[in-house]
């Protein structure tokens, strides 16, 4: 069952299957991996979870998303800004809430690797993220 469950999920990543990140440049020193992406009950609403890898002093920068945000630290402590908040630095085992369209970033801050379980509720059909300007 564990082996089906992988294997399947290898496929639609390396298949092309997951396209959160396809139409976005990676910035040096982040990687993101989709992990799931489903339609919910809710009509016009969909699931994307999706692993974000950061190098030390890698930045993800100001950008914004058509939904809630759950961001869960898997590794590491990483910092995330919300525009108009304090910064907010969070170790692993922590989690922030990240309101539908808030603009942020997130950086880390600790002297090696870190990363999160970004988990989002976004309405279908818009591009999961929007870069700010």
């Amino acid at each position: 069952m564990k082996t089906t469950l992988i294997t399947t999920l290898a496929a639609l990543v390396f298949g092309g299957g997951l396209t959160f990140h396809a139409a976005q440049a990676q910035p040096n020193g982040i990687k993101r991996v989709d992990i799931v992406r489903h339609d919910l009950h809710i009509p016009g609403q969909e699931f994307i979870q999706v692993r974000v890898d950061f190098a030390p002093g890698a930045a993800f920068g100001r950008h914004s998303h058509p939904g809630v945000e759950v961001a869960y630290v898997l590794k590491g402590t990483l910092e995330y800004q919300l525009d108009g908040k304090l910064p907010v630095t969070l170790k692993a085992g922590e989690a922030l809430f990240i309101p539908a369209g808030t603009i942020h970033a997130a950086r880390n801050v600790g002297t090696e690797d870190a990363s999160e379980l970004a988990t989002y509720i976004i309405e279908k059909g818009k591009p999961p993220l929007t870069l700010a300007k």
